[in-house]
């Protein structure tokens, strides 16, 4: 609640530290995986208003999102604070839209996920809402397990990436991704070639954001 807090309200380090403190809690120590982000990174996303934009923490939490991105994938918000993570939702929930429809790209999405909650582990082995998120993944999901006994590591990479929306139906998007090095942060931002169907798709989406305004 504290993070959230200092989020919403774009604090610097130092405040955002007060806050916790004020909160009868420790602000985020090192070694811990950073879920607040810089208010510099949350300025980008409101200047990136016509793409779905969203910010994912090292072990895969949504930790912001543009509205548009709420138009493509529903509003993350109602998702359980402990469930707002890109990777659990692939192997343990069910999301408004569907990421990656196609076996093939499921396959390279999910091996993806896995990469990124390993490299995570090695640079942050001591965090402990990273052991629980893999230790809650394993004994839930078989094919995370499997997945996870081969040892392979990989961060969120650039893909083509092709969406289930319920209204829309499929929509096959660019996704790049960048990186914050300083808290290993990802921002996700999805994208159409302009003048192509995908682009027609992404501005029937802009009005669809309207709407829920």
């Amino acid at each position: 609640m504290a993070a959230a807090l200092a989020q919403a309200l774009r604090l610097d380090d130092d405040d955002r530290d007060l806050v916790f403190r004020l909160a009868s809690h420790e602000p985020p120590q090192a070694g811990r995986i950073a879920m607040v982000v810089r208010p510099s990174v949350l300025r980008l996303l409101d200047r990136m208003a016509d793409l779905p934009v969203l910010v994912l923490s090292a072990k895969g939490d949504v930790l912001a999102w543009n509205p548009l991105e709420a138009a493509l994938q529903g509003d993350m918000s109602a998702w359980p604070q402990r469930q707002r993570n890109l990777i659990w939702q692939r192997f343990l929930g069910s999301s408004r839209c569907h990421v990656a429809v196609g076996p093939d790209e499921d396959d390279a999405a999910a091996r993806a996920s896995v990469g990124t909650l390993r490299a995570a582990q090695a640079r942050y082995p001591d965090d402990p809402d990273l052991v629980r998120l893999i230790a809650e993944l394993r004994r839930g999901s078989p094919r995370f397990d499997e997945l996870w006994r081969e040892g392979r590591s990989s961060p969120w990479r650039t893909a083509t990436k092709s969406i289930r929306h319920p209204s829309l139906g499929t929509i096959s998007l660019d996704c790049d991704t960048m990186l914050l090095p300083d808290g290993y942060q990802t921002v996700l931002v999805y994208s159409a070639e302009p003048g192509s169907p995908q682009a027609t798709v992404l501005d029937m989406l802009r009005v669809l954001e309207l709407q829920q305004v």
